[in-house]
């Protein structure tokens, strides 16, 4: 299952160029947000066939003149994966948790307060506008547009109003029975509102309605807020997992 959502995440947030080899995703991205940009090394491998991936995922990134970064999820990849690649010298960085819930479930916590919510197909200027003032961190908003127009799986935008104002938005995606959650964001000011159980609880009508029974998350392990409001919602750890990334 692991696998399954893991490769489910790479199609919602897909990158620009994309190389199988041998069950690997081999992902670069200009974006800055860099995990679109990193090996999915799905699948069991000898030692030696284990080295000959890494390099060949090493000399696929050296091409775009970057960093070799490994996603490292228990159950989806080799078990000797992220011993080797300490031993090559990777850093280990960014633990992760990767959370699934039930959609009915996730709907039934929906409070009787809160702002509205608002579903779009497409990403208006308003969910981009309050997407880009909590994640964009000064970056080119052309790349991030660029990353939507890639996705092709069934999606929607959600945005939480207050008055005619855009305070909170996220969005899912359709996917062989699961909406993946992402993009959740709510502007500072309007934290503590409810705004975010209400994204979640419209998300995850409308993944019912698109016969996704499960919902999926990731979410950093050290964002104690972002944690609180899944596990309220229902949310448990499927498992952690982390990142390596090459050492110059």
């Amino acid at each position: 299952m692991v696998r399954g959502l893991q490769e489910r995440v790479a199609r919602a947030l897909p990158a620009e160029h994309v190389e199988h080899v041998g069950g690997w995703w081999l992902r670069y991205s200009a974006s800055p947000s860099w995990w679109m940009g990193t090996v999915l090394p799905h699948g069991d491998a000898g030692r030696d066939e284990l080295v000959r991936m890494i390099s060949a995922a090493e000399r696929f990134y050296a091409g775009f003149g970057v960093a070799t970064r490994f996603q490292i999820s228990p159950g989806a990849c080799p078990a000797d994966l992220d011993a080797n690649l300490a031993e090559r010298g990777y850093r280990w960085e960014s633990p992760m948790s990767l959370r699934t819930a039930s959609s009915v479930h996730v709907r039934a916590r929906a409070g009787l307060d809160g702002p509205s919510v608002h579903l779009n197909e497409t990403p208006t200027p308003g969910w981009f506008e309050v997407w880009y003032a909590v994640h964009g961190h000064g970056i080119d908003p052309r790349i991030e547009w660029d990353v939507l127009d890639r996705v092709r799986k069934p999606s929607t935008y959600a945005s939480a109003l207050e008055g005619n104002e855009v305070i909170a938005v996220g969005r899912a995606v359709a996917d062989a029975g699961w909406a993946g959650v992402f993009g959740m964001a709510t502007l500072p000011e309007a934290r503590g509102k409810g705004a975010g159980r209400g994204i979640l609880a419209s998300l995850a009508g409308w993944a019912s309605a698109h016969r996704a029974d499960g919902m999926y998350l990731q979410v950093e392990s050290d964002n104690d807020p972002a944690r609180q409001l899944y596990n309220r919602m229902g949310f448990t750890e499927v498992c952690p997992y982390h990142y390596r990334t090459e050492s110059p």
